[in-house]
């Protein structure tokens, strides 16, 4: 079963994305900010993260730099979920090794088909 860490810091995201990937049959890890992401992501080295942008202490580029520049985790798929919409923030997600970048609100169905797309 393929594995998915969600990283947000909005509780009501997170409920929903948790609900959405546990019933399309993913194990599902959940991080609050990037520096609990980085501690799970030692621990369960999961398929593909699910990663907002702004966070308190470390924020979302900081962790997909870490994970992309890291050897033994730059398999990791990301996916950048974010209300920064301005084509710079879109390109600064990319340049930190994103796999896709999303806005938010996105479609629910759609994610789950790139989710589905990206790890197949």
């Amino acid at each position: 079963m393929k594995r998915i860490l969600i990283v947000d810091d909005e509780p009501n995201i997170l409920l929903s994305l948790e609900f959405l990937m546990k019933k399309n049959g993913y194990t599902v890890y959940i991080a609050r900010d990037g520096q609990e992401a980085l501690d799970i992501i030692d621990q369960h080295t999961p398929d593909l993260i699910l990663l907002d942008i702004m966070m308190p202490h470390v924020d979302g580029y900081q962790v997909c730099r870490h994970i992309k520049e890291t050897e033994a985790l730059s398999h990791i798929k990301v996916v950048f979920l974010s209300a920064k919409a301005k084509e710079a923030d879109i390109q600064k997600g990319y340049d930190a090794g994103a796999d896709l970048y999303l806005t938010k609100p996105f479609a629910t169905k759609k994610l789950v088909e790139q989710v589905k797309q990206i790890l197949n």
